[in-house]
């Protein structure tokens, strides 16, 4: 933690280096000893380089104190301004055992300073007073210390957080485009291909191409009105679907030429907004995978409603013998599909069939329903 402000010590060590010498030749009727200047501005001069080495720089400072109280001067060369800012930097940019046992020696030089320079005995309070105010200086840079931390982790914190909503956008975006997307390629092609020798599936292929980019415009609106609303404890929950528009998803699906077949098991209840996005989003993801990887296929969603948990398979029986599935378990929306599952505490996995087929498999616990 190297604070940057070096020319700003350079500049107060030289300021402070100046009034020190100044000070001592001013203090006395003829000239100082060369050595006692040199000392006292030693107990200054160091600051210019308290942050590259602060405990050499509390060191010197010291040694310098000790050395000029030979001299016997009756006060301190800048009052003691040096030791309260080394200490203060030692505090700041070193652990508290090294700030500790500077301490000490400080508190140790500056009661040994004060029995050589006063010939009157020297009271407890007196050594007392110099004690606390450099334990002052100490519990200053640490505080400092502290707070430079905390800002440090509320900066991390800020840059996780900021990443973790990319990644939540980017999965959002992800799952919106490829599905709308892929239907409308499919259908487009289809319709190039019949456009002169069958225009009745020409025109349905359209109609359904149009249907479905309507459809990923309405959610990027959906997604877009979400993002807006920064007062919501959990966006992502908000204005979404849910298995709720799952009939929607598998038509829509149908009409792009995939036939998917929907079964609904247990006793249905409605899901908090998280899991039910979750829910929906991986039917949506695995069916879009199918139209993409699977060729000719028939697709099946499965629904289990437990006690305890809501058990999600979708499974197709495509891409057999000379046409192996080139979908991996480890791509961006199997990926992403398995992120959204861990986020609500639930399991997905895949599997490939031996016939070719593939399978999604989703468990999201969702306690006991109401």
């Amino acid at each position: 933690m190297l604070l940057r402000s070096v020319p700003v010590d350079v500049l107060l060590a030289v300021t402070l280096t100046g009034l020190t010498v100044a000070t001592m030749i001013g203090q006395r009727d003829g000239a100082p000893h060369w050595m006692a200047v040199a000392l006292a501005a030693l107990t200054v001069a160091p600051i210019a380089l308290r942050q590259r080495a602060p405990v050499l720089t509390m060191v010197v400072i010291l040694a310098a104190l000790t050395g000029l109280s030979l001299f016997s001067y009756d006060d301190f060369p800048n009052g003691g301004l040096g030791i309260l800012i080394g200490m203060f930097t030692v505090a700041t940019l070193r652990s508290r055992r090294v700030a500790g046992l500077v301490f000490l020696a400080s508190v140790a030089v500056t009661a040994f300073v004060y029995c050589v320079y006063f010939t009157e005995p020297v009271y407890w309070s007196q050594v007392a007073q110099v004690t606390l105010i450099v334990l002052g200086a100490w519990a200053l840079g640490e505080s400092t210390k502290m707070w430079s931390r905390r800002a440090e982790r509320l900066a991390a914190q800020a840059a996780r957080a900021a990443s973790d909503e990319r990644m939540r956008i980017a999965r959002e975006m992800h799952d919106i485009v490829s599905h709308h997307m892929s239907v409308v390629s499919l259908q487009a092609g289809l319709a190039e291909c019949v456009l002169h020798t069958d225009p009745d599936t020409a025109h349905t292929a359209i109609t359904t191409a149009g249907e479905a980019s309507r459809q990923a415009l309405s959610e990027l609106r959906r997604l877009l009105d979400v993002l807006r609303n920064e007062a919501d404890s959990d966006p992502e929950n908000r204005s979404q679907p849910g298995l709720a528009q799952l009939e929607e998803l598998v038509t829509s699906t149908r009409s792009a030429g995939l036939p998917v077949d929907l079964s609904v098991a247990g006793s249905v209840f409605p899901l908090p907004p998280g899991p039910d996005l979750c829910a929906y989003r991986v039917v949506q993801e695995s069916l879009t995978n199918v139209l993409k990887h699977a060729g000719p296929a028939v697709a099946k969603v499965d629904l289990e409603y437990g006690a305890r948990a809501l058990t999600v398979r979708i499974s197709d029986n495509g891409a057999r013998g000379d046409r192996p599935r080139q979908l991996s378990p480890t791509s961006y929306g199997i990926q992403g599909m398995r992120e959204r599952a861990e986020r609500y505490g639930g399991v997905l996995t895949t599997e490939h069939a031996e016939d070719g087929g593939f399978t999604v498999l989703l468990r999201l616990p969702v306690g006991t329903p109401r």
